[in-house]
């Protein structure tokens, strides 16, 4: 039989970290992958989600009126407005607390981060106007008249927004340039819009009008509406999202996602979720949809391949949802989990780059670090755990199943930094 000799330093702590393991006290401190963040409108709170355990993390209070959520992918903020109050609440997403309020103006609604992360664009609703918000200093940037803002859209390649406005009688979708930062023109509405998202390769914009039973299909080269898509009653938000070969509808009268052609624009079939679905996210797994149950109290995540879902209950009223995801811009580096042992078992990464492990074993596997740093002590096969590593240093890890498989990040500045 083989021995396997671990050198002094690591059974120093290995042995706790078995004795943890035993006890059945190593517990996941955070999400074992994205986390959800759900605006309970009437509660005034925010739900923090494990999207993979199907639990609530952790409830935090914010500004009255939770009403437009976006979170900054790679660990970034999450902006959360308050529809009843004039600020905009930042939520620290790696410790999840309230870090800073940004007072815009009263009655802030829908929000929108601009692709390339700078910008959170403000629907102050109450003021006739959107504010930008500068993420890095988190203060406010700029401002632009826009009559009874809603919802906002903005173009995947950062040219331009599409704000809902519902100044009565005069109801439109209004076209701002975001580089200029002016009105650039308008498609004029029969009806009060309600949500509006571009595609994800920004070919089409989905719109959704109060009291229609249909989504329209905006051309904004020529500023018209080109087509419909038929839904059931009160339809309110409409997604085409990367890697889905289908788009989505959240449609509130029957409680159900619907699902279209994106090509012919026909309805393909639908799957039951709660009462009053409000809104959606994708997860970070392919056919994965996130949707608010502001009828039911709770928030659904589908399967759309299968159309199995699983319920959490949340808040009272939940409205909006965001996933964090991972983000593009962050760097990332795999380390697979094969025949009880980490490949490569020593990484070296720089500040903000992310580690990934999934197990690729038939067996269960975990990941615990010495200094106690948050894990995952269950990860089933064909899962991942993701952590960003900020702070230069070596994080000795070893296996929460089998305390006998070890590893090691380095995480090390770059020479010149």
């Amino acid at each position: 039989m083989t021995r396997i000799h671990f050198p002094l330093h690591r059974r120093r702590w290995l042995a706790p970290v078995a004795a943890l393991v035993l006890a059945g006290l190593i517990g996941p401190a955070q999400a074992a992958g994205p986390k959800a963040y759900v605006g309970n409108f009437k509660d005034n709170t925010v739900s923090v989600l494990d999207i993979a355990g199907g639990t609530v993390l952790s409830t935090l209070p914010v500004s009255a009126g939770p009403d437009g959520l976006v979170a900054a992918p790679g660990g970034g903020p999450v902006f959360v407005s308050g529809s009843s109050a004039s600020t905009v609440d930042v939520i620290d997403s790696a410790s999840d607390t309230l870090a800073r309020k940004v007072e815009v103006g009263q009655g802030p609604q829908g929000l929108a981060l601009t692709p390339d992360g700078k910008y959170v664009l403000v629907a102050v609703n109450g003021e006739d106007r959107v504010a930008w918000i500068d993420v890095a200093s988190r203060l406010v940037a700029a401002t632009l008249a826009v009559p009874k803002p809603h919802t906002i859209a903005i173009h995947p390649d950062g040219g331009v927004a599409y704000v809902a406005s519902q100044a009565p009688g005069h109801f439109a979708l209004v076209a701002i340039d975001l580089r200029s930062r002016e009105v650039t023109g308008h498609v004029a509405l029969d009806k009060p819009p309600r949500d509006l998202e571009f595609s994800a390769d920004g070919k089409a914009l989905y719109v959704t009008l109060a009291g229609v039973a249909a989504v329209q299909e905006v051309d904004t080269g020529q500023n018209r509406i080109v087509a419909q898509i038929p839904t059931g009653i009160s339809p309110h938000l409409a997604q085409h999202f990367a890697r889905m070969p289908f788009g989505v509808v959240v449609v509130q009268g029957p409680g159900e996602v619907q699902l279209f052609d994106p090509a012919s624009r026909q309805p393909l079939r639908s799957v039951k979720v709660g009462q009053q679905p409000h809104w959606m996210d994708r997860g970070e797994e392919d056919n994965q949809l996130l949707v608010s149950n502001e009828g039911s109290d709770s928030v659904s995540i589908v399967d759309l391949a299968s159309g199995q879902t699983r319920t959490v209950a949340v808040g009272h009223a939940p409205r909006k949802i965001a996933v964090q995801h991972a983000g593009a811009h962050v760097s990332s580096h795999e380390v697979s989990i094969a025949n009880f042992a980490f490949q490569p078992a020593q990484i070296t990464v720089a500040p903000g780059q992310r580690v990934t492990w999934t197990n690729r074993d038939g067996a269960p596997h975990g990941v615990a670090f010495a200094d106690r740093s948050p894990g995952q002590d269950l990860l089933l096969p064909g899962k991942s755990f993701s952590r960003v590593f900020d702070a230069p240093g070596v994080y000795d890890y070893a296996c929460s199943v089998h305390p006998y498989m070890t590893g090691k990040v380095v995480v090390r500045a770059p020479s010149g930094s």
